[in-house]
């Protein structure tokens, strides 16, 4: 399975959700098509389209804070798409390394957008995992209290914490 692959395609299809409005699985459907993504990056992908989409209110209120001085809605969408997958696997998908997901995240919005985006997403990303710690233990309560780096996020991680479920590779086969 080519995970970068797999990325991509969900990049594809969160674009068009997000802009055209179209439904996650008629686009899912017409990239797997489209560009003939092997079957085994497409159930990765298409686990990350489904859980980034049940979670975006939390994600976005999660970039919202990590942007600081920047609104979500006047972020390059292409950026936007690519963070809002990228935090989904920060924060949901702790078999996944952390540095891997901002560096695939890095090069996403190389390719995809461009090299200034590319310095924009390890800025906003980056920050989060300093934040998060590289452990993924912040996803208790107790290390939340104990972590004075994220005591400064305030109420949003607290009410997202409580939603956490962890993915394991076992989820995706």
């Amino acid at each position: 399975m080519s995970r970068r692959i797999a990325r991509e395609s969900a990049l594809q299809v969160m674009f068009q959700v997000d802009m055209a409005k179209v439904e996650h699985e008629q686009a899912l459907e017409y990239i797997f098509a489209e560009f003939a993504v092997p079957e085994s990056s497409q159930k990765f992908a298409r686990f990350l389209i489904t859980g980034t989409l049940a979670r975006l209110q939390e994600i976005d209120q999660i970039l919202q804070f990590a942007s600081k001085e920047w609104n979500i809605d006047r972020m390059a969408n292409v950026d936007r798409n690519i963070m809002r997958l990228a935090v989904f696997e920060l924060f949901y998908c702790p078999d996944i390394p952390g540095n891997v997901t901002v560096n695939e995240a890095i090069e996403l919005a190389k390719t995809y957008s461009g090299e200034e985006s590319g310095k924009f997403v390890n800025g906003i990303l980056g920050g989060l995992l300093a934040r998060a710690g590289k452990s993924r233990d912040y996803k208790t309560e107790e290390t939340l209290a104990d972590e004075e780096s994220m005591t400064a996020i305030g109420p949003v991680e607290t009410t997202i914490q409580a939603d956490i479920e962890p993915v394991s590779k076992g989820d995706l086969e």
